[in-house]
């Protein structure tokens, strides 16, 4: 199975301004020092829930640090000691370059913790075998395609919220495995870390009063099979929808991350399989961090 680790490449001279054209990920040739880290500002977590299975914590936010949850041997990782572990298998993952002097977030200089890669290559690709959403190919897409996420009734708040916030981006990618499972990543870019917060905040306190669901949740409870994710200055927060939940199961991950909201969703038939949803929401977790 193929591993995946996330490199920090050299910035690239871009301008600050997202490209229309789709950048090639390169891996770093030679290491850079790490960039000063901010002391991170403390948060409230409600309901925090993070990744069992495996565990890679970012070394450093500057170019040049490598991170991956299989660059371990698999005997060192919880729960995934065995080759038949039901793990996907994604290809390597590298953070996209930056624009010329662009810090990346958390780091000296990145008070506002803005994301200046391109948003679009921030999102996880799809896994070996898969066949991808031919509406949600990895590009940007519009508002709506994450209202389809929620029940008609919830759409008109969301709606109103985004227009309120000035929300900037929507990168989407979609894809279905062999095994059935359906995934959705939606990664939203607010024009403030408050707004992205904000929303954060009124989404987790919806869920616990059991509205703004996704489409077709009745009842969720959370999920604790990702409360290992340990991904500096992020919050995440899983769910899984509660039985009985019908032919199909949800499960959801939200990581907010600076100026970031994602948004992880899978369901199958017959119950989301544990391992590929840790494993997916840990990879989208560190791209963002």
């Amino acid at each position: 199975m193929t591993e995946q680790t996330l490199n920090h490449p050299a910035p690239a001279p871009e301008t600050p301004e997202t490209p229309e054209a789709p950048r090639v990920l390169e891996a770093l040739e030679a290491p850079q020092a790490p960039e000063k880290l901010r002391k991170p500002r403390r948060r409230l977590v409600w309901g925090i829930a993070r990744w069992t299975a495996a565990v890679l914590v970012l070394g450093g936010v500057g170019a040049g640090t490598a991170m991956g949850i299989t660059a371990m041997e698999r005997t060192d990782v919880p729960g995934l000691a065995t080759e038949s572990d039901g793990r996907w298998d994604y290809p390597k993952l590298t953070l996209p370059a930056l624009p010329a002097d662009a810090p990346r977030p958390w780091t000296e200089g990145n008070d506002a913790e803005i994301h200046h890669a391109d948003l679009r290559e921030l999102l996880l690709p799809a896994p070996a075998g898969a066949t991808l959403d031919p509406k949600l190919k990895g590009g940007w897409t519009g508002l709506d395609s994450y209202l389809a996420l929620l029940p008609e009734k919830d759409r008109g708040e969301v709606k109103e919220y985004m227009a309120e916030s000035a929300l900037r981006h929507i990168a989407a990618r979609g894809w279905t495995t062999p095994d059935g499972t359906t995934t959705r990543i939606h990664l939203l870019r607010f024009s403030s870390v408050a707004f992205s917060e904000d929303f954060k905040d009124g989404v987790t306190r919806d869920i616990s009063r059991s509205s703004r669901l996704p489409l077709g949740v009745d009842e969720a409870e959370i999920d604790t099979s990702t409360q290992d994710v340990d991904v500096q200055y992020l919050s995440l927060y899983s769910y899984a929808e509660s039985e009985p939940y019908g032919p199909e199961q949800t499960r959801w991950s939200y990581i907010q991350a600076g100026d970031t909201f994602g948004v992880v969703t899978q369901t199958r038939k017959g119950g989301v399989l544990t391992v590929p949803f840790q494993q997916t929401v840990a990879l989208q977790a560190q791209l963002l961090g």
